[in-house]
């Protein structure tokens, strides 16, 4: 008898430490491949737990399921609501780090680059590429009047609110957190390099500057010659002539591939038009860089009135202080066009 309690104690004993190694294994032993074919788990807002497991089997990240269901329900991390983000999953954790990180670890940050975009429907699908937010809802929010009043723009200058530039930002953000940090962003921008004051020694608005700058992005590659093309429009406006901008005429029409700008083209009627219009157009034609914007702040002080391409192919342009000097350099652009085999 004696015998048979032993017996059956060590069999409770066996049993209890099978048990209890499998428990142990579901918890420390590694459930996530020693190889990933991608290594970042993107959770949806408002995915649930199944959901959530869902992905993980999907990106290959799971080789025990039911350890990880196990598990998963005592650290309480079974929810209706789950914890939606970017996350890095590293190969070999084990369900235990694996649901701690899911559960509180630090989202894996995305880099949203944002350079010479034209229009805001540009600006959505770009965005829209490193964030959660996609683009219908981006552009729903830009023709969001409340919202934009709230950020002290409308649709013709929301533009100026995009500095080109990168920017961190955390995968599961809204399209109202995107615009709320661009407004952020624009802020500190505008309090840098006393950016503020020399937009209004110029009686100019920092939505004005941009808008200019906008047009002296769409002039000129060229850095270098940027203050320089800044300074003749702002002495086109001084002067009250029209600005006679190429680019504007271009985002008038909407023909973003002209190669020229014709007669036909200046006819368009717009208010973007600034050979029909005087003064700046009622917002930017396009997304503005640093250094254009800083161009209009700190322009080339000079008698220039007029400006054309030179046509050798450089991209720089040749400046002139009257008509005879500008039709001059005229005749030197065409001539370059027919050396080049252009015209």
């Amino acid at each position: 008898m004696k015998k048979i309690i032993i017996g059956v104690l060590l069999l409770l004993l066996l049993i209890a430490g099978y048990i209890g190694l499998n428990k142990y294994n579901a918890v420390f032993t590694p459930n996530v491949p020693d190889t990933l074919s991608s290594d970042i788990l993107e959770i949806p807002t408002g995915s649930d737990y199944l959901t959530v497991k869902g992905l993980l089997v999907k990106n290959g990240m799971l080789i025990d399921t039911t350890d990880f269901d196990w598990l998963a329900e005592r650290m309480k991390y079974r929810k209706t609501s789950m914890r939606s983000g970017r996350f890095k999953i590293q190969p070999g954790w084990s369900n235990r780090e694996l649901i701690g990180h899911l559960r509180n670890g630090k989202q894996a940050p995305v880099n949203v680059v944002l350079n010479n975009e034209r229009l805001l429907e540009e600006v959505a699908g770009k965005v829209a590429r490193f964030i959660e937010a996609d683009s219908l809802s981006l552009i729903s929010l830009f023709n969001d009047r409340k919202q934009l009043d709230k950020l002290g723009v409308d649709r013709a200058n929301l533009m100026t609110l995009f500095i080109p530039n990168t920017y961190e930002f955390f995968w599961n953000q809204s399209a109202t957190d995107f615009l709320a940090r661009m407004k952020k962003e624009h802020e500190k921008f505008w309090s840098k390099n006393n950016r503020k004051s020399k937009a209004t020694a110029q009686d100019m608005s920092p939505s004005e500057v941009y808008t200019l700058a906008s047009i002296v992005e769409r002039e000129s590659l060229r850095d270098d010659e940027r203050p320089r093309i800044a300074g003749v429009y702002l002495n086109r406006l001084e002067k009250g002539i029209l600005l006679q901008a190429d680019p504007t005429v271009v985002f008038a029409t909407g023909q973003f591939d002209l190669r020229r700008v014709l007669h036909k083209h200046l006819a368009y009627d717009s208010p973007y038009n600034t050979y029909m219009y005087a003064g700046l157009p009622p917002g930017p034609i396009s997304m503005a860089s640093i250094s254009s914007i800083d161009a209009v702040l700190n322009p080339e002080e000079h008698q220039y009135i007029f400006f054309v391409a030179k046509g050798d192919g450089s991209g720089a342009h040749s400046f002139a202080k009257t008509m005879a000097g500008h039709s001059q350099n005229i005749r030197v652009y065409k001539k370059n066009l027919r050396r080049r085999g252009l015209r």
